[in-house]
């Protein structure tokens, strides 16, 4: 997914997909979720990222899943 919240960048963690402005990579997010933690809690642990980005992301995520067939 490459929106204006995630950025893709060889010379940024090597291409890995990242949240804009960090190097804070997108994976990160999910994986504090899928172990149950929140968003609260992946803010606190990476403070460069803001809750409006994940929001964003997760909006994006949501409009490519509930495509209509």
């Amino acid at each position: 997914m490459k929106t204006q919240v995630v950025s893709i960048n060889q010379d940024v963690m090597g291409g890995t997909p990242v949240f804009k402005g960090t190097r804070v990579p997108v994976q990160t997010l999910i994986d504090y979720l899928e172990a149950g933690e929140n968003i609260d809690e992946f803010i606190q642990g990476f403070s460069t990222v803001t809750r409006a980005q994940v929001i964003e992301l997760l909006e994006e995520a949501k409009k490519k899943i509930l495509v209509p067939a």
